[in-house]
């Protein structure tokens, strides 16, 4: 869990940072899973 809610954030950070449409916010979305998935294994 410790090194998990770093991730969380960083990648929190980047999807407010960088989703300017709906569709960049679904990629981002994607992407934040995606590294979810990463980060559990």
């Amino acid at each position: 869990m410790n090194r998990l809610l770093p991730a969380l954030l960083a990648v929190a950070a980047f999807v407010l940072a960088g989703c300017n449409t709906a569709r960049g916010m679904g990629q981002d979305v994607q992407r934040a899973g995606s590294a979810i998935e990463r980060a559990a294994r």
